[in-house]
């Protein structure tokens, strides 16, 4: 790859990310990782703080507090885990929705921008995306936290370039 190459696709994946960020806050003002915790508990329900945490990049204590903020706006729930020791975390209705719209925004951000795009080119930028996704894919907790905003009706695991690179 040259450097032009290198520019013109850090300046893509910088423009995106910017408009990402910003179609997440018209839905929230929970911040990006509040909203990576909503994205996540709504693709995995039952999701435990400490796998949240990893998901999320950031510390035990710090996903406690998270949590605590979703759970005060009425978003997220504690439940028993497995064991005594162990909580589970569900979204209420209102996270549901505010989760389900998050996802949604983000989607329309690349509708919008890809728009342009015959189906072929939209097949072949899909397969390059794929093929990078799963070089990207360093380990489990690499992988959950690439695909922490993930839908994953539209791309089950069974599909997903990222879970087939660790499997």
């Amino acid at each position: 790859m040259d450097d032009r190459a290198a520019n013109l696709i850090s300046a893509l994946v910088v423009a995106l990310a910017d408009q990402l960020d910003e179609a997440t806050r018209k839905v929230t003002t929970l911040g990006p990782s509040g909203a990576s915790a909503l994205a996540t508990i709504l693709a995995v329900p039952g999701e435990h703080i400490d796998q949240l945490s990893r998901v999320l990049g950031i510390t035990g204590s710090g996903t406690v507090r998270l949590v605590d903020r979703l759970a005060a706006e009425g978003l997220v729930e504690r439940r028993a885990g497995r064991d005594k020791r162990s909580v589970s975390l569900w979204l209420t209705e209102r996270g549901t929705a505010v989760a389900t719209e998050i996802v949604a925004q983000r989607r329309a951000v690349l509708r919008v921008a890809f728009a342009s795009l015959a189906d072929e080119q939209v097949g072949a930028l899909t397969g390059i995306v794929e093929e990078v996704l799963a070089r990207l894919t360093v380990s489990p907790d690499r992988a959950d936290r690439i695909c922490r905003f993930c839908d994953y009706h539209a791309c089950p695991q069974d599909r997903c370039p990222v879970e087939g690179a660790i499997s």
